[in-house]
């Protein structure tokens, strides 16, 4: 018998920030097999496919080798007719210039089921994230979305009617016209369209670092053309285009066009990710450990078979917290193992890390690191028995400092710390320009690590530690942070990071 055919969904990706991705479109993504994807869609859509799931870029302008539409369409065809699940991921809307009519023709002939989702235009988002309304009850009742760079195949007399466009009683969005501008923007005045028409180019739309340049339809060809501004962006031509007085609630957001590079497993940077993206600023992640299983389970499994023996389980890492309680699972019990156990967190995100699995910690030091929650335990240590749920590297003063209490301390690694040995290469593209304006550096671990991955060039970035103990591993190799969290904690960074933007530092 045949594998029974596919499916394919072709899904808007919106126009750069990836909150702006919808529901239906996250929920395909979910279930893909393979996913094409265009380079305007931002990389952190892919976070929400399945591991394994086949990622396929179609090329960048200027970066290689773009894949022509007759082999996107081979390819989609092809792998929904081997009962994958395919998600074409468009940059903006699927419909709207993204050669949806050849996509559809080639799967329809091929017998292969689809569904088109729906996103957010470009010509959205420039809108709101630039404070400018497409439509006004006084200025505009309509809006066009008009090419900028029309099908060179086009028979004479089927190309756009500029003088029809010149008349259009509304505003005009122009796609794809930056190159293409001092042609466009002539030929709308050479049908009677006035030259001091407001102008507002919006490029990047919704990303970090949009720009909006306001002028008027006979100057254009000044700020663009070939050679001068880059895509992406759109040009709003009409009256609501005008210059408000009003701050852009979208640019005047705290860290707006700072970039931020994150350095922690991005499995465990998503919340710091979204604080920053709602401050303003561009996300970049740089993963320095890796975090994965021990090595050998033995001694975890020994532990869990004797936790009723022990009247402490305590944690100095949300990581501990994940990878006992799931070995725990693991192994066939459930939480009712833990009962009687008394549970220790080193800080927030710990505890944070037991809730989850509706585990309150009993202490919790105020704080956050081994000193602490070993003086805060201390008192009533002796004799007591404890079991430390720790990393494959770190310092031994937690047990150093219960044993010498007089307590009886076991400890396991329930889960390994690895050197990231290679970088990103955009990332350190990025950061040799000098594009990156925040590193954060949540431990000493990732500290060393970060300066074995970039050496002399993280000094072209400002650096974010968590601690002072952090801060001074950063010190001692020659790296200096710029800020210093008060708070052990990731909010405890973007505090550090916000006040020195601010002057306050």
């Amino acid at each position: 018998m045949s594998a029974p055919i596919g499916k394919v969904y072709l899904v808007g990706a919106g126009p750069g920030d990836p909150g702006l991705l919808t529901l239906r479109g996250a929920e395909c993504l979910a279930e893909a097999d393979l996913v094409l994807y265009d380079y305007l869609a931002a990389p952190e859509l892919l976070g929400h496919t399945r591991p394994g799931t086949e990622l396929v870029c179609l090329g960048r302008h200027g970066h290689g080798r773009l894949m022509t539409q007759a082999e996107i369409n081979e390819r989609m065809t092809a792998a929904a007719r081997t009962g994958q699940t395919v998600v074409r991921l468009k940059g903006g809307d699927s419909s709207l210039f993204a050669r949806l009519t050849e996509e559809l023709t080639a799967l329809e002939a091929a017998g292969v089921p689809y569904e088109i989702v729906p996103g957010i235009t470009a010509a959205q988002a420039a809108s709101s994230h630039a404070g400018i309304p497409l439509t006004s009850r006084d200025e505009a009742s309509c809006v066009a979305l008009v090419t900028g760079r029309e099908c060179p195949d086009k028979q004479p007399g089927d190309e756009l009617d500029y003088a029809a466009l010149a008349q259009f009683p509304g505003t005009l969005v122009f796609y794809m016209g930056l190159t293409t501008a001092p042609q466009w923007s002539q030929a709308l005045i050479a049908h009677s369209k006035s030259p001091e028409t407001p102008v507002a180019i919006v490029r990047r739309a919704s990303f970090h670092d949009q720009q909006t340049i306001h002028t008027t339809l006979g100057r254009v060809g000044k700020h663009l053309g070939p050679g001068k501004l880059r895509p992406p962006g759109v040009v709003i031509v009409g009256d609501v285009a005008r210059a408000r007085e009003a701050a852009n609630w979208f640019t005047t957001r705290p860290l707006f066009g700072r970039t931020v590079l994150l350095t922690r497993p991005e499995r465990q940077v998503d919340a710091m990710a979204q604080r920053l993206r709602t401050l303003g600023a561009g996300v970049l992640y740089q993963p320095a450990i890796e975090i994965s299983e021990p090595a050998d389970w033995a001694p975890v499994d020994a532990a869990v078979a004797r936790l009723a023996e022990f009247d402490w389980l305590v944690f100095s890492s949300s990581n501990g917290v994940e990878y006992l309680v799931g070995r725990l699972l693991q192994l066939g019990h459930d939480l009712r193992a833990l009962g009687g156990r008394r549970l220790a967190a080193i800080g927030p995100a710990t505890v944070e890390a037991l809730d989850k699995y509706h585990l309150r910690a009993d202490v919790c030091p105020s704080e956050y690191r081994a000193e602490a929650l070993a003086a805060a335990l201390a008192p009533g240590a002796s004799g007591q028995r404890y079991f430390l749920a720790r990393a494959s590297r770190g310092r031994d003063t937690l047990a150093e400092m219960l044993t010498a209490a007089g307590a009886r301390v076991t400890q396991a690694v329930v889960y390994q710390s690895r050197d990231v040995t290679a970088p990103n290469a955009d990332v350190l593209e990025a950061l040799a320009a000098g594009r990156i304006d925040w590193t954060t550096v949540t431990s000493s671990a990732i500290a060393r690590s970060l300066v074995r991955l970039f050496g002399e060039t993280l000094r072209q970035t400002k650096l974010a530690a968590i601690s002072p103990l952090t801060a001074e591993v950063l010190t001692d190799l020659d790296h200096p942070p710029t800020v210093v969290a008060a708070e052990y904690t990731g909010e405890g960074i973007l505090a550090a990071i916000l006040a020195a933007e601010s002057g306050k530092l």
